[in-house]
Formats: structure tokens, sequence, C-alpha cells
């Protein structure tokens, strides 16, 4: 079986995919990561669960020098949140090599974005309609980018972001690496492709529903709702099963928070979002489950496909997805980075023929279980959302978590406003004892505060000795970020 190592990575990128516990290369990862060190073009064929951001990410971190200033490679998504992942992707993969990565979204600040951008971005990860706002305004240099990378590119085609698209590739040199990537590729797509790129190499990847049967027990409950609630089944299930972590998906947001406020009353430890809700509160939400806050998510198909979060163990379909595609993006989002999960569909009478259709398409068959519970069952569920809520079931999910020790952000209460520069923090933080230049990780600096990643294993140290520094004659207080 193929390790990273034979793609001849540098040792910091070995590193950081050594912490963060990926072993082995995805199908995906093992055909695209020597494609794009050599710099060939590609269209990706690659569902779900595949592994497509790290494909991309761990190549681009890769060709990058470490503390290299300028911008080498375009990311563009079509959503916020899957921006927001595939940042995280990019940032965790090169964060010990000192890769600086940014998102470049609409609604958030354009002059912070611009401050951003001039303290130097090796990646930027973005939304079309922002990007073209930054091209058009002479804030971005496209002038050394060495890839140009589109994902989900379907998707940004069929939402009608085609015009966008042109416009920023006729800001970019035509030599520069290119790399498309889609779960479906139809003949349309692939000749919109052809406009774009003179040549690549296409690769379908057809390990997704394979995998499933692997890492994913799927199971459905059949539903009378002419005798008992489909509410009630749930409660059962969840009951019986004590997930750590669930995503209940429902069809509608109407459903969504319908669901969500009748669990609520319940006692679940419970958040939901839709499409309602503004993208601020989503990013909130989601960032609080991942960090276990709460153990319920309920959802509409809003983060069905391309958000990345580790750990789920349950995901309930609550509502039958007319769209076969849709139920393998859904059940995606558990048996994820090597672990096993569980999918259960509630299937009422009318929901039969769209669930045929999605086991026809898996190609295989999906057990049906019965799930009653008893009052002990719900009172070890009530003691375990308890111990839940006071924070002593589940361990947090933070950077330094991921990194075991080996980085370390810290915050520093100053920025921009007192005139402040990367070269003042790195020459207050080679004052201290046993800080050296290899040990400073990702420096930015934002308005009122500045972030630095401290490398080797230091941070701790670093802060317990310190509780301020003295930055431009200046002092400033120091704390962990969080």
């Amino acid at each position: 079986m193929k390790k990273f190592d034979e793609f001849n990575l540098d040792k910091e990128i070995l590193k950081s995919l050594n912490i963060l516990n990926y072993n082995t290369p995805t199908e995906v990862q093992d055909k695209v990561i020597p494609k794009l060190i050599d710099k060939n073009n590609i269209l990706v064929k690659s569902k779900t669960g595949t592994g497509k951001s790290a494909s991309f990410a761990i190549p681009i971190c890769n060709q990058i020098k470490s503390l290299e200033k300028d911008l080498k490679a375009l990311v563009i998504v079509p959503t916020r949140e899957l921006a927001l992942q595939v940042k995280e992707e990019i940032e965790n993969i090169g964060r010990i090599k000192r890769i600086k990565c940014s998102a470049i979204l609409g609604k958030d600040s354009f002059n912070n974005q611009v401050l951003e951008l001039k303290q130097g971005v090796n990646v930027i990860v973005a939304t079309p309609g922002r990007m073209i706002d930054h091209i058009t305004k002479g804030s971005v240099d496209l002038s050394k980018l060495e890839y140009f990378v589109i994902d989900e590119v379907d998707k940004m085609f069929t939402k009608g972001f085609k015009t966008d698209i042109d416009t920023i590739m006729k800001n970019i040199d035509k030599n520069v690496c290119k790399a498309f990537f889609s779960a479906t590729v139809e003949d349309d797509l692939k000749n919109i492709c052809d406009e774009y790129m003179k040549e690549y190499d296409y690769i379908e990847i057809k390990e997704s529903i394979n995998k499933l049967q692997n890492k994913i027990l799927q199971q459905y409950i059949q539903v009378d709702i002419k005798n008992s609630p489909k509410y009630k089944y749930l409660e059962s299930l969840l009951y019986k099963f004590k997930p750590d972590t669930a995503i209940i998906f429902t069809n509608t947001k109407k459903q969504a928070q319908n669901l969500y406020e009748k669990m609520k009353e319940s006692g679940f430890l419970v958040e939901h979002i839709s499409g309602d809700i503004s993208q601020e509160r989503r990013f909130y939400i989601i960032d609080s489950f991942k960090k276990h806050e709460f153990n319920i998510l309920i959802s509409s198909d809003i983060i069905s496909r391309g958000i990345h979060i580790d750990d789920v163990s349950l995901v309930v379909n609550y509502d039958i997805p007319v769209d076969k595609e849709v139920y393998v993006h859904r059940i995606g989002r558990t048996g994820r980075a090597g672990k096993d999960g569980v999918a259960v569909s509630l299937v009422s009478e009318q929901d039969y023929k769209y669930f045929e259709e999605i086991k026809d398409y898996i190609k295989q068959e999906i057990d049906l279980i019965e799930v009653e519970h008893d009052e002990k069952d719900k009172v070890d569920y009530k003691i375990k959302v308890n111990e839940l809520k006071e924070g002593s079931s589940l361990s947090t999910n933070s950077d330094e978590d991921k990194f075991g020790g080996e980085i370390t952000k810290i915050h520093i209460n100053i920025g921009k406003k007192k005139k402040i520069r990367i070269g003042d923090i790195v020459g207050a933080l080679n004052n201290i004892e046993n800080i050296e230049n290899s040990d400073l990780g990702v420096i930015k600096i934002y308005d009122n505060y500045s972030t630095v990643d401290i490398l080797n294993k230091k941070g701790k140290d670093f802060l317990n000795n310190n509780s301020e520094i003295i930055v431009k004659n200046k002092k400033a207080k120091i704390r962990e970020e969080k």
C-alpha cells in the first residue's frame, strides 16, 4: 500500500500529515498529487468523502517555499462554508511549513482582507464575486500564481457562476496549472473545461460508494406514521443508540426548524442550521459542533455536501431525499478520517420509491432494524446529556489538539492600529529566551491584535513563562488563541 513519503514531499508536509493521522493516500490523492506536483492540468470526477481537498492542498503546500510571500495558488469554491473548510485543510497541512492561507469571502470586511493580503499570502480560497472585487480594485497580485483550482466545478456552473469564472480566468496567465474537481462530469461540463484548458488529464475516482460499504453501517427504520409520529421513532433511535455526535437531515428549512423546537423542548443538546440562518451564525454553530459544545446538529441539505466534520458517529435521514446523490453526500458526513460510522434512515410508505432508487444507486442492501427504548435508556441518555453540558464527556477539538502540542497559536493584544508590523513581532519574540526564528510560524496582524504560531512544542513553556511581551516599546499581553 502506497505511503505519502513515496511522493517525495517536503519533511514539513510529511510531519503535518503524520500529526493529522493522514496515514495512507486515498485513491484521489494517489492519482492527483503526482499530477499537480508536475503541474499537469486535470479534471477530476470524485464524490464526497474521497479526500479531494487534501489531494490539491498537499501538492500546493509542498511546492510553496517556507516564508515565501507571493501568492502561488487560488482556489475558487461556490459557498462560504466550503471555503472555510478548504482553508482549514490547507492551513493544517501547511502549518509547520508556515504556509499562509486566506479566505476571501463576500460580506466580510473588504478592508481587513486588503490588510491581510498586504502581509503576504501564499494561498487564497475565495468565492467568485469577492475575488472579482479584489481583482477589479487591484488589491490582489496574480502575476506569480502557479495553481488555479475550482472545487465543486459542477455546482459552480449550474449556479450561474460561469461569467465570474470567465472574468477570473482572463486575469490568470494561461500557463498556470489548473485543477477542476467535480462530483459529476457530464458532456457539457467537459465542453466548458475544454474552453479553459487546451490539454488536461481526466481522472475518475470510483471508490466513494464502495467505501461506504466498509466505513458506514447503513440501516433503516420502517416508519408507520398512521399509528405513531415520526418524531417518536427518532427519539427511540437516539435514546437507544446514545450517539456522541449526530447530524439529522431534513428536506426543508421549515422541517429543520420544527424538529429543532421539538428536540429542544424534549431536552436534547441540539442546534440547527438552514438557509434562513445568517452565515455568521452558521459558522458559529458548525464551529461549536466541532468543539462538541452540543452533540446533535439538525440541518437542511446546506451542509450535506463538501463540509468536513470529523467524529460524527451517527447520521439520521429524518426525511428521505429525492435525489440519490444527496443521500450519498449526507451519509458521507460520518465514517470519515478512517473511522466507522452509522447512518439510519426513517422510511415511511411514501418514501419507498425514492429509497429503492437509493439502494439501486449504491448497489447494496440497507438493513431493516427495529428500535424501541425503555425508561432506563431515556434516563441513561439524560445522564449523558448532563455530562456533555458539563464538558466532561467529550474533549475539545482545537488546532493544538490536532497537532499534539507541536504548534500553539498565541494571541497578542496589539495590532495594526498601533502601527505594528510582522517584523516588530518577530523582533519581540526573538528577545525571549529559547525562542528562535525557526520556532515562529504563521504571523497575522489584525486591527487590534495579532496571532503567532509557536512551533517545535515551545508554545506551552512560552505561555507559562510570559504573560506579556514588549513590541515596538509597547507592552502587549499574550494568551493562547482560542
